[in-house]
């Protein structure tokens, strides 16, 4: 099952227990399904345990069964209403006439209590939602084709003290989150935890591997940097040899050439630990630049 499905499973997990956030519920399944218009009311949805609490939701808010219920195999499951009479009594408990063509919109009365607001959102995304792996990414939508109800959950949401930013994609209106902690926020609001847990956790763990690698990538660096620099040193000792000029250095510089030939892969701190007596790093540094300008010369 993806991230999203496990989100919706466990959503689907929540007792349905006032009717009036059965209601809301109900109300945000219906403004962000498939179908919901005077002449029917069609619901798709590719998790079972959304199907499953479906009919359970409807006989709680509306005292009405859905004519065609899914069949029992994997895939899209399809739930939906033609009865005239059915669908009256849920457009009514909305404020709506179905015989009306009027563009939908969300009637805030329904959910003037805070749990009808969780509620009206649980189902929402339950019907128009999805959440993406936050292995992968962190990104969670709310799609409906209805641009007044979009615009009013988005009012909804700030409201709410969320920050989502919305957007149109192929004719439909999309609420959605990029920061992982409104997504965090918000499935724990739902009514998933577990879930939103499972989103902290993933985050942990790539901070701890961008750490780790950032690390590695600035180890790495800086052995590039020693290796450079060895290498430019033993150049220009070799130089000096060749031309028969080493032997004219200070003694303490031929003492520091030959520490660093016969060290050729040591840092400047451990060169410089070799040294008799002991130098700090920066004065065996010191050292590593008069040969190297005895060389140029």
């Amino acid at each position: 099952m993806s991230f999203s499905g496990n989100v919706k499973a466990e959503l689907c997990r929540q007792p349905i227990q006032k009717h009036c956030c059965a209601i809301a519920e109900s109300y945000g399944a219906l403004l962000y399904c498939n179908r919901f218009a005077g002449d029917g009311i069609k619901i798709i949805t590719e998790s079972r345990e959304f199907a499953q609490r479906l009919p359970r939701l409807f006989q709680k808010a509306f005292s009405v069964e859905f004519d065609t219920l899914p069949e029992d195999k994997p895939g899209k499951l399809i739930l939906t209403i033609q009865d005239r009479e059915k669908i009256r009594r849920i457009f009514e408990t909305y404020g709506y006439a179905p015989e009306q063509s009027l563009a939908l919109h969300v009637n805030l009365g329904v959910l003037e209590d805070a749990c009808c607001r969780m509620s009206f959102l649980r189902g929402a995304f339950l019907a128009g939602g999805s959440v993406t792996d936050p292995e992968k990414r962190y990104h969670l939508e709310l799609t409906t084709s209805h641009l007044a109800v979009s615009r009013e959950t988005y009012a909804l949401l700030l409201e709410m003290g969320f920050a989502p930013k919305d957007t149109m994609r192929t004719g439909n209106q999309v609420i959605y989150f990029k920061q992982s902690d409104y997504i965090e926020d918000f499935l724990t609001m739902l009514g998933a935890p577990v879930c939103a847990m499972g989103i902290m956790e993933a985050k942990v763990e790539k901070d701890l591997r961008n750490g780790v690698n950032r690390r590695v990538n600035c180890e790495t660096a800086n052995l590039t940097k020693v290796v450079d620099a060895a290498q430019e040193q033993l150049a220009a000792i070799r130089l000096l040899q060749r031309n028969g000029l080493l032997e004219t250095l200070p003694a303490k510089l031929r003492q520091t050439a030959m520490l660093r030939v016969e060290n050729p892969e040591a840092t400047l701190q451990e060169l410089a630990e070799m040294t008799e007596p002991p130098l700090t790093k920066s004065a065996m540094n010191h050292r590593m630049r008069k040969i190297i300008a005895y060389s140029k010369q």
